[in-house]
């Protein structure tokens, strides 16, 4: 096995331009994605080699790139739609739920929506007003989408590609605070690991068991570094939050008896109250405690000064670590 030691964003980088390269069909579109190569520089060099008729600059018109992209797909196209910050993507909602959501169903399958909207999301960066946002459960509430966020550069390297091969919409989160932080990527394989909505144990443990996925899933798998030695926790990414691989999750509460779920957005109608709902169906007489969440505060990301105070941190997961034990 040959690895490369890549960042989250070069490995994403990568990734598309695997898909690129594996069909001609594959289209990316988004302000800024050519020629600069995105905000992030995601699609850095992309237009360059693949030309301005694969790799598209657009106007700034979020509702503009997405129904462009549903009539793409209807002529065969599979569009990869970058949204340049989560805030962004409201304008572009309409079309999203009511357009790309729905086609497929809407003609008894014979419409194929082979649309990847990637969405840089989270906190974390010190953004402005609209630059740091966690919309992830409107679309997971959205029947007829599917979601999904990468963690770490392996997960993205090959998230990524099975996305744009899939038939199917796809939100793709991209946590934007993780793009900087490198990891091995196995580029040398000809396949995934894991399916793509899989849920994966990235730490085992037997004492309790915390559920995180997107930027969360390094702050989880500090605080169990943290503590080791004392307590031993299972931490496991979601990675694809519609639909939810929770298989795992109940096979991990099953042994540890207690579950705490970590996510940057609000914790009402979070995605932290879908998983903790269906545990207690699931696994009701195995539990030791009430699962717990450590969340963002139900108010808006607040200005970039006081953003760490927002966010879920080290200090608020051992906090809930320490709760759960209390029971």
């Amino acid at each position: 096995m040959m690895t490369e030691t890549l960042t989250l964003g070069k490995a994403l980088n990568v990734g598309l331009r695997r898909s690129l390269e594996a069909d001609d069909k594959v289209l990316i579109m988004g302000e800024d994605v050519g020629k600069l190569g995105g905000v992030f520089r995601i699609t850095d060099g992309l237009q360059k080699d693949f030309g301005e008729d694969r790799v598209i600059d657009t106007p700034l018109a979020e509702s503009g790139i997405i129904g462009t992209a549903v009539g793409l797909a209807i002529r065969g196209y599979r569009p990869v739609c970058e949204i340049q910050f989560d805030g962004f993507v409201y304008p572009a909602y309409d079309q999203i739920v009511s357009q790309v959501a729905k086609m497929t169903y809407r003609s008894r399958g014979k419409v194929k929506m082979p649309i990847v909207i990637r969405i840089p999301f989270g906190g974390g960066i010190g953004a402005v007003e609209h630059h740091s946002e966690s919309p992830e459960a409107y679309f997971a509430h959205t029947a007829g989408l599917k979601v999904v966020s990468c963690s770490n550069p392996n997960d993205a390297y090959w998230m990524i590609q099975q996305a744009v091969a899939s038939d199917d919409p796809i939100v793709f989160l991209e946590p934007k605070r993780r793009y900087w932080e490198k990891g091995e990527v196995d580029t040398d394989a000809t396949a995934p690991s894991f399916p793509l909505h899989s849920a994966r144990v990235v730490r085992p443990g037997t004492d309790c068991t915390v559920v995180a996925y997107g930027p969360m899933v390094r702050t989880a798998l500090d605080a169990a570094t943290a503590v080791d030695g004392e307590r031993s926790l299972e931490v496991i990414d979601l990675r694809s939050l519609s639909p939810l691989d929770l298989g795992p999750v109940y096979e991990s509460v099953r042994r540890t008896g207690r579950l705490i779920v970590v996510h940057e957005a609000p914790s009402n109608l979070g995605m932290g109250a879908e998983v903790a709902a269906r545990v207690t169906e699931h696994c009701f007489y195995s539990l030791e405690a009430p699962v717990l969440r450590v969340t963002g505060f139900n108010t808006p990301y607040p200005a970039a000064r006081v953003e760490e105070e927002y966010l879920p941190d080290l200090d608020r997961v051992l906090d809930g670590v320490d709760r759960t034990f209390g029971w």
